[in-house]
């Protein structure tokens, strides 16, 4: 048997081998794919980031949303490997105990961290005293302090709970208070999720507004269409990367703690929860543009290395 087997119970006592990853070919080969095209870009943005000033709120959350992309870049081979169905035994644990669960925390710091700089970019149009206050750069850190411990309180008990000494898919892992707190860790970032899409649809729909109002002064309406497209672009990034994913995930769930036991209910809500979570991953090839797009000091440094090398050969 290797690492690659999911068991189910079925009947008074027999279990039944199911196996719901064995069409993971595909996947690997597009994880490969998206490694290879975002690590350039998430390591140049780094070197970006390190060289230019931050000092709005918007860069803070940048910072923290790049922060988030190189976690889920650290934690990629892994799940490749495993995928591949190459990891020995203790490389499997390694992955279903922390580099797994590092790949969650990371979808989850980004979701909140494109919530916080979509609802940013509607307050730098809110004038408010306020807004500026919540646009202020110490609110901005310790709202992404905030963020991240709350995160590692959900999400570190399931990598310091026990598992089985079999060699099965993570969920069959674990013992069944690590399966418990697995089941209340998908819902608590699923309630995180909801909490955060709820401020992309607010703040996406205010900005809209405005720019319906500000149709009769042209002056206004050019500046409220540059907010709205960025907006725009950062809400549709959001919406492909994880509405997808939690769609699937809270059936997926199911399965996973034993409530849904049909195998083939069970190979089509994993074959989902694997097409979506690769959405997901996929936003790690978009946001070094959405770096580049939305901070000014940012594009400032990528075009000082653009004209680098045409000034070096002119002289």
């Amino acid at each position: 048997m290797t690492p690659s087997t999911n068991l189910s119970s079925s009947g008074a006592g027999e279990e039944k081998l199911c196996i719901v990853n064995d069409h993971m070919g595909p996947f690997t080969v597009l994880y490969i794919l998206i490694f290879i095209i975002s690590l350039p870009g998430n390591l140049v943005s780094v070197w970006a980031f390190i060289r230019s000033p931050k000092q709005q709120s918007a860069s803070i959350y940048l910072v923290n949303l790049l922060v988030a992309d190189l976690l889920l870049l650290l934690a990629l081979p892994f799940k490749i490997i495993k995928d591949l169905g190459a990891a020995p035994w203790e490389l499997m644990v390694f992955h279903c105990q922390a580099s797994a669960v590092t790949i969650y925390i990371s979808l989850y710091a980004s979701i909140a961290f494109l919530a916080f700089i979509i609802t940013d970019r509607y307050l730098q149009e809110c004038h408010t005293v306020r807004s500026l206050r919540l646009q202020e750069v110490g609110f901005a850190r310790l709202l992404s302090l905030v963020v991240w411990l709350l995160l590692l309180l959900i999400m570190v008990p399931n990598m310091a709970l026990p598992i089985k000494q079999i060699e099965v898919l993570c969920s069959s892992l674990k013992q069944d208070i690590s399966l418990h707190w697995h089941a209340l860790t998908v819902f608590l970032c699923t309630a995180l999720f909801l909490n955060a899409s709820a401020a992309v649809l607010i703040s996406s729909s205010l900005v809209v507004k405005k720019l319906l109002r500000s149709r009769s002064d042209p002056k206004l309406w050019a500046t409220a269409r540059r907010v709205a497209v960025s907006v725009a672009a950062v809400a549709s990034a959001y919406i492909l990367s994880f509405v997808p994913y939690h769609v699937v995930r809270t059936p997926y769930t199911l399965a996973q703690t034993k409530v849904i036991r049909d195998c083939e209910t069970k190979k089509q809500l994993f074959l989902g929860k694997e097409s979506t979570l690769l959405l997901s991953v996929l936003h790690l090839c978009f946001d070094p543009l959405i770096f580049f797009y939305l901070s000014a000091p940012f594009r400032h440094t990528i075009r000082k290395i653009r004209k680098a090398p045409s000034e070096s050969l002119e002289c």
